[in-house]
């Protein structure tokens, strides 16, 4: 496989509204709702499904990441900082989560963090080090910013807990809801 810092493909910021439009396509194609269990399985799936006003809202706190091939989105990494709490109400129960949860001994809510709101890789690009790409760029872009990043993952998706594990997450909680079995990660920048 080609090292992958010399494939073409490179990570930016968001920063045209047709991105987000593209964001939501590529996040429809791999909803669990909408694919097969095979594909659950075997590719991994995204849960939650956003609009195009939340995303808007979401890029004004914090701009997400994107890879495109061309002009065309083939990658992203939502950038969710705790204020999209109010906009997003399914994932008020994720943020009180949260608020009871400690890191290295001390409480989350003392940690500058913010919540990898979702990450997603066209089926076409998957196996290129993508993942690896996104989070590397988060890290540079809001490094400076915060301590941690924090995200869920269910645990049933094994392709997303392999790439988070991969990337230098941590797995600091595991729950269930009426959804699915959780496991929160975090990857520590401090």
């Amino acid at each position: 496989m080609e090292n992958i810092n010399n494939l073409p493909f490179k990570p930016s910021l968001v920063s045209q509204e047709t991105e987000l439009v593209q964001i939501l396509d590529l996040q429809k194609k791999n909803l669990a709702m909408y694919i097969s269990e095979d594909e659950i399985r075997n590719e991994g799936f995204v849960t939650l499904s956003h609009d195009l006003e939340t995303l808007q809202k979401m890029h004004r706190l914090a701009p997400s990441v994107v890879i495109k091939d061309g002009d065309t989105v083939i990658a992203y990494a939502l950038a969710m900082l705790k204020e999209c709490r109010q906009l997003i109400p399914d994932l008020d129960p994720m943020f009180s989560l949260f608020d009871t949860l400690h890191y290295n001994n001390k409480p989350l809510n003392d940690y500058r963090f913010y919540v990898m709101g979702q990450i997603c890789i066209d089926k076409a690009y998957r196996g290129l080090g993508l993942v690896e790409k996104l989070y590397t760029f988060h890290k540079q872009q809001y490094a400076p910013l915060f301590d941690l990043m924090v995200t869920e993952i269910a645990t049933r998706n094994k392709r997303s807990m392999r790439a988070h594990k991969k990337n230098g997450f941590q797995s600091i909680h595991i729950y269930r809801d009426q959804l699915d079995e959780w496991a929160v990660v975090a990857w520590d920048w401090s």
